[in-house]
Parts: structure tokens; sequence; C-alpha cells
């Protein structure tokens, strides 16, 4: 057992961090950091940790408390601003044996430079947006991080409280920070952010007890922390599991207790680990951040997962404008295209950029096809769209009204596989094709095959940036290869609409 890893177990039973018996702690060192594997058959529906809220490092627990909410600084920017002042506390942060465990920032591409952005994230969904990220944090320091040091110079030591701090400690709290309750915001959890994360294999599910009888108790449909989807925290009324409670200085000590005694039962003060599947001894115990593509994972995480079923590719509206305007006229884009948001259909918004998604398997946005398609109609099926009068109250309405240009919708039914044979007309699949041709190309000359090979030479511990990099503009690559599929063979998947 690391010396690390020991005192981390010291603070956690200083702390009244329960920990079951089931659960062991491997620390790997590096930027691999410690996992969670099975000490033994872990049941579903077994508790394996509980941990005080008070011991979640956030804004209302730092030493820096009063200052930071003074400065109304709040979310994540607060909690970083916390973050960063209790490293800079050293052994006399109350946290310091679970901040030692931290490593000094997340290999998230937010901490890169700049030259290795456009280097190894070309092309990719990540390009753009973490050198937009990088602009927004430096402006966040400067209109709140350094008010902040300035208002109590004492307190915040420059020297630990410069930038590369603050992005060391955004990086941390972006990629580990857990969403506690209405009370304490985001927080830095401890044991909880040690679990790694794998796409719809969720292990552990990490939940808030409730309780209606105390102040803090959360309200009916309250998010648990690290639930998602509104999934609420629940109590653990007939379940029991071994918690370890007691930590000895060289080995772990089988002190067992049960979580659902009357200390811990319902107790709004208390997060709880649940078990959601049974776990063999052995195997490594996973949470899951949710289910994102592999550049979320990265932006996010600073790892990208093979095969992931919730992969996707953006294609920039602008581009499609672009490639369109060279088969078709610019009026014809314009109104065709303005005629297409009347009709309420839309892309993806974000960052001010529109975009729209193809999916792991290929499948292009239902919305950008009936773009495509609306751009070639003739013109006699065009007018006819054009002079439909639509209430686009009902499900569908405005769908069902391009479909029509085409076939009678009353005689069929809206399905997937209908809709998709409508829609992929001659001149729309060309275009598919030209929107992955245009798409690949801004990774440059590298082909995906040269990407291929590069990944095979490269070793993912000792270059983690452009392995996970590579893994990314990989798979990326191969769903623009699935689009060309796509838009040669159709879709012939039937399901409702």
């Amino acid at each position: 057992m690391s010396r690390r890893l020991r005192a981390f177990k010291r603070w956690m039973k200083a702390q009244s961090i329960g920990v079951s018996d089931s659960l062991d702690l491997v620390d790997a060192g590096g930027d691999d950091g410690v996992s969670v594997v099975a000490a033994r058959d872990i049941a579903e529906g077994e508790v394996v940790a509980a941990i005080p809220k008070r011991a979640c490092l956030t804004v209302r627990t730092c030493a820096a408390s009063e200052a930071i909410e003074a400065a109304g600084i709040a979310g994540q920017l607060g909690l970083s601003a916390a973050l960063m002042h209790e490293r800079g506390l050293g052994e006399a942060s109350e946290w310091y044996g679970y901040l030692q465990m931290l490593p000094r920032r997340a290999c998230v591409p937010l901490t890169w430079t700049v030259g290795e952005v456009d280097e190894l994230l070309k092309g990719t969904e990540l390009q753009k947006i973490v050198k937009e990220d990088k602009i927004h944090l430096h402006e966040d320091w400067k209109e709140c991080i350094l008010p902040l040091i300035a208002s109590d110079p004492s307190k915040f030591n420059s020297k630990n409280s410069g930038i590369e701090q603050y992005f060391d400690a955004k990086s941390l709290v972006a990629s580990r920070a857990f969403e506690i309750d209405d009370y304490h915001g985001y927080g830095m959890v401890p044991l909880a952010d040690l679990f790694n994360h794998k796409t719809g294999a969720e292990d552990v599910h990490f939940t808030s007890v409730c309780s209606h009888s105390d102040s803090e108790s959360c309200e009916d449909g309250e998010t648990g922390a690290g639930c998602e989807d509104g999934e609420t925290g629940t109590g653990c009324e007939g379940e029991t599991g071994a918690v370890y409670d007691g930590v000895d200085d060289e080995e772990t000590s089988n002190t067992n207790i049960s979580m659902c005694s009357s200390d811990s039962t319902d107790d709004p003060t208390v997060l709880q680990m649940l078990m959601v599947k049974d776990v063999k001894v052995g195997s490594e115990v996973f949470n899951t951040y949710g289910s994102i593509g592999n550049a979320a994972l990265l932006h996010r995480y600073g790892f990208t997962e093979l095969d992931n079923p919730f992969d996707i590719v953006n294609i920039d509206l602008n581009l499609v404008l672009q490639r369109v305007s060279s088969s078709v006229s610019p009026r014809q884009v314009r109104v065709r295209h303005s005629l297409w948001r009347k009709l309420d259909f839309s892309g993806c918004v974000s960052q001010n950029s529109e975009y729209f998604e193809i999916s792991s398997t290929g499948v292009p946005q239902l919305e950008l096809l009936v773009l495509l398609y609306m751009f070639f109609l003739p013109e006699k099926q065009y007018e006819q769209l054009n002079h439909t009068n639509l209430s686009l109250e009902e499900p569908d309405e405005a769908l069902k009204a391009v479909i029509s240009t085409k076939i009678d919708t009353k005689s069929h039914s809206l399905t997937l596989e209908v809709a998709n044979e409508c829609l992929l007309s001659d001149d729309v699949r060309c275009m598919l094709v030209s929107l992955a041709d245009d798409r690949e190309r801004l990774y440059g000359l590298d082909s995906l095959e040269d990407d291929v090979k590069l990944l095979k030479g490269c070793c993912r511990v000792r270059e983690r940036k452009r392995y996970y990099a590579l893994l990314l503009r990989i798979c990326e690559r191969k769903i623009l290869e699935k689009l060309r599929v796509f838009a040669s063979d159709g879709y012939n998947a039937k399901g409702k609409l």
C-alpha cells in the first residue's frame, strides 16, 4: 500500500467516512491514479460507502468560504477557487489527506498548450471548443479570481493562487466534482471520485440520503449527488452492507458496521454509494459519468473509449450551406433554408455554433436529411410545401408536410424507414458523401490508416495526450465512413419516429 493511500485512509477514518470491506483501493501511481476493485463478491443493493457531506470540499465548507461567498462566486468557478485555496494551505488544510490523492492537474485538453491542441486535436470536435474554453477561463480569472485574491491578500497567497494554480484546480473540478445538494452546490467528494468510468456499465450509484425531518433534507425529486436524468437519492431501508470505518497505519482493519444503523438511516447529511449490480471478486468497480461520446469524455475527463456507442461526429451548418451552394443557386439556398426554419426545424446549438450530429452507426440527424431534401426539391413540390398551412402543434406535423411532397402520408404510417426512404433522394445521398469528405478534410493530410498506424505505436502511459487524441480522431473518422455507407445503402431499420 502506498504512503499516500495509507494517509488517505487515516484521513477518511478521521472524517467518519465509512468504506465497506468489499472494496479495495489500488494505487497504480502516475496519471492512472487509484482504482476501486472488489475485495470479495459484492451483491446488488449493498451500500459500500457512506460519506458525510461535511467531509466534502465545497464553497460552504472550505476555509475561504466567507471571502468566496462575499465575492458572489458560486458553481464550479467558486469550487475551483475553494480547491485552489485549500491546496495552497498545504498541511494546514483540513483536506490535506485527501488532496494528496489528487494529481496536480487533470490531463484534460483544457490544460494542454495551444500548440498541443492544434496538433493533436486538429479536425476533431474539440479543437475549437478547447481554445474557446481557454479564453473564457482567462476572462473568469481576470474578472472573478483576481479581485477575490486582492480582497484578502493575507488569505490568498499569490504564489499559490496564480493563473496556473487556478487552471489546475479548474481541471480537477471539471473532471471530478459532483453536485451534492442545493445548499452545498458542487463539491469534491472524497472516495467517490476514485471510481473510474465505463460507458453503459455502471456498478455503483452515488445517492443522497433524504429525510423530511431535517432542514437540509432533499425535496421530493431532488437529484442525488452523481445522479443523472432526475434520479433521486434513496434511503437504505431493508439493505445492509458491511462498512469499514477504521484504518490502521499499515493495513485495513476488518471492523464492520451496518449502513442502516439508527445513526445513518435517512441521514440527510450523508451521501451513499449503492451497488446497482453484482460484481465478482477481483473486478474493478465502475461508476458512470453518463451516456456521452468520446469528444465529451476527452473534454471533461481526459480519456476516450473504443467502440463507444454514444460517440458522435458533428457537421457544422455552415459547412452544409457552403457545400450545397456549389450545387444550387445562392438564392435557392437562402429561401429554402429560411423555409426550413419557418417549419420549426433546427440543428443542435452550442457556443454560438449550429451543427448536426452523426451517430456512432453513421446515421445523420433527421433535421439534416430534411434540410438537404428541401434544398433539392423540384420547384413545384417546393411551392406546394411553401404554401402549406401548418399550426406546428401536432407531433411531426412539419415532417409529414415535407414527406407529403413525395408520398401520401395519410396512407403510410410515419416510421424511420418511411422517412428515410422519402428523404434519401439521389441528390441527398450524393450530398451526404460530399459532406463526409468535407468533414474528413479537416483532419489534414494523414489518412485514417495513418492514424491507426500511429496509435499502434503510441504508448498510452508515456504519451497519454497523443494516444487519446488519436483514438478520438480514429473513432470520428470511422463514423464518417459509416455515414458514407448510410448514404449509399440507406437506412433500413424500422421504428417509430
